[in-house]
């Protein structure tokens, strides 16, 4: 049986010595099964900086904004970005209410440290001198670094916190959560006043975390702190263990549709023709009885009938599909009617894919292509706003309707960065996409991101002013650094001598092997194809030996050998 996720929270701040309590701190579960799947849980401390006037105010501020904004970001977003787009936005707002006042003594900042929970793995947050912990095994680990900064043996000033800066430098890190661990987060007011070997001593003795944080607090005023005192402590009792048999039941609890035929009718939709049939889906062209609108219906294929993590895709393309809003990416109707078999609709749209574009009318003018370009890159940027990657980006996979709308119609192999968090005892695979235009960090298991759709983004405009891939066959054949290493790109100009020298360097910079090579920003690769790149000019006016060095040095020992053997000859021949 899956189990779930239970914990308890124990947390207790007090004024101490001090007149006014500038500490502040939160802690969330959301009461909705799908948020708490989705967000996970909170646990978030403050300590607002003593000389500010307003430290108060900035330790509220952070700890009610996070627990409200955190758990309103898009559910595809990771951890990770929710958490840095939230902390970003309320640094920007405590910057602003210190900006207000002439004297850095009325800013409004506070130090600032968060625990997300979420599945089975712990997400940390933190900015400033409060401190989180973990106890497990009996053992206290400090889990974040003070951003302090030393000036001599007795002065010390903070040296990163919100509110003070309007760029702000989070240091976050994740770690697996066992069942049974502590975390335990801090303000200075406790850790400097109370040992680790009594923090220990106290969570033996305090099995109840409210109990706890109590005791820690006390043993922090007993021991003579001198500032405001708060203490936080997240006990995980149990962790979400899902069983395989479970999910499977889940992922199959609609059956396979029957075969498909023309003028069958499958829950109100009655099928006209099949547009298309690959090895891993169908698409019926269909009407809906109720509204006489033409749809299309995708259907799963029976070659994977008993593939738990296919039916994972499957189901998750029309979840994707439902959150991404653009005029460039198909969009997925949400059904009115009770669904009794698996399978999702979609808009219709008359036109052809950019492969049979390709197959009818060869490659494509450099106009056609700058037309293309934007429409295609804004369907990518409805991805990557929502921190997923379509990861299987191709001519086959974009359709241009008859009247020059492009929209991508495919995102099967879309990696959703916050379903990523989520544990599952399913294997998930990591290359989905088409090899010929899969990015080489991919087969070497490296880092992705939006640059990894650049590659093949690059690839694709290659393959539209050429018919040719810059890489041919050879990437799909390659399996390993040695053979990527081994790969060059070939100038577009071998193909299309017409073509200026800037446009071939921009598509090459697009596709390049390294990511680090590739545009930072999908806009400077339009920007770059519609006018020449400064650089790529420079570039093209430097002699031969140092645009192409290797080349060079090639065929300048070709001509030498060349000529030696030549110069034998004539020796031999004299004598």
């Amino acid at each position: 049986m899956t189990t779930s996720l239970h914990v308890r929270c124990g947390q207790h701040s007090l004024a101490g010595r001090k007149a006014e309590n500038q500490d502040a701190l939160g802690f969330y579960v959301p009461d909705n099964p799908l948020l708490l799947d989705a967000k996970g849980l909170a646990c978030v401390l403050a300590d607002g900086i003593s000389s500010s006037d307003q430290a108060a105010l900035a330790s509220q501020s952070a700890v009610r904004g996070f627990l409200s904004d955190y758990f309103s970001t898009p559910d595809s977003w990771s951890v990770k970005q929710s958490g840095a787009k939230v902390l970003t936005a309320i640094n920007l707002w405590l910057c602003s209410q210190g900006s207000q006042f002439l004297s850095e003594s009325r800013s409004a900042a506070t130090t600032f440290s968060a625990l997300v929970l979420k599945s089975t793995t712990a997400h940390l947050f933190h900015v400033g001198d409060s401190r989180i912990y973990l106890w497990r095994n009996d053992e206290l680990e400090p889990l974040t670094q003070d951003h302090r900064v030393r000036l001599g043996k007795q002065r010390e000033y903070l040296g990163r916190a919100l509110g003070i800066d309007y760029g702000l430098e989070i240091d976050y890190k994740s770690l697996p959560a066992e069942a049974g661990d502590r975390f335990l987060l801090l303000t200075d007011g406790v850790y400097e006043f109370v040992s680790d070997g009594e923090i220990r001593r106290l969570l033996r003795q305090y099995p109840d975390p409210d109990a706890c944080a109590t005791a820690i607090c006390e043993a922090a005023l007993a021991g003579g702190s001198d500032d405001n005192i708060s203490c936080q402590i997240l006990q995980i009792d149990q962790l979400p263990r899902p069983e395989v048999d479970e999910v499977v039941a889940r992922l199959t609890a609609l059956p396979f549709p029957p075969e498909l035929e023309q003028g069958m009718v499958l829950d109100g939709y009655r099928i006209l023709r099949e547009l298309h049939a690959s090895s891993t889906s169908q698409l019926y062209l269909a009407v809906d009885t109720d509204s006489g609108d033409k749809v299309v219906l995708k259907t799963p294929s029976v070659n994977f009938e008993d593939d738990p993590a296919y039916l994972e895709r499957f189901q998750l393309e029309e979840w994707v599909g439902r959150r991404i809003s653009s005029p460039h990416v198909v969009r997925v109707i949400e059904q009115q009617r009770p669904r009794h078999f698996l399978y999702y609709v979609l808009e219709y749209l008359e036109g052809r894919t950019l492969e049979q574009k390709l197959d009818d009318d060869g490659p494509l003018p450099l106009g056609e292509v700058r037309r293309l370009l934007p429409q295609l890159i804004a369907g990518l940027r409805a991805f990557h706003r929502l921190d997923m990657l379509h990861q299987d980006l191709k001519p086959g996979n974009i359709l241009v309707s008859d009247d020059g709308l492009l929209k991508i119609i495919d995102f099967g192999s879309a990696r959703i960065a916050g379903i990523a968090d989520i544990a599952t005892p399913l294997e998930r695979k990591t290359l989905l996409g088409t090899k010929q235009y899969t990015a080489p960090e991919y087969l070497l298991g490296t880092r992705v991101g939006p640059r990894s759709d650049q590659f093949a983004l690059g690839c694709i405009l290659y393959q539209l002013l050429s018919g040719q891939l810059p890489y041919g066959e050879r990437l799909a054949a390659a399996s390993g650094r040695g053979q990527l290493n081994r790969l060059r790109y070939r100038s577009l100009r071998h193909y299309q001598p017409q073509l200026p020298h800037w446009v071939d360097k921009a598509i090459g910079k697009a596709a390049a092997l390294d990511p680090a090579q590739r545009y930072e920003a999908l806009s400077e690769l339009e920007a770059d194809l519609r006018k020449p790149n400064p650089a790529f000019l420079r570039e093209e006016q430097l002699p031969l030996v140092e645009r192409h060095p290797l080349a060079f040095w090639r065929v300048l020992s070709l001509l030498l050998l060349l000529g030696n053997i030549l110069l034998l000859a004539l020796l031999l021949a004299r004598d």
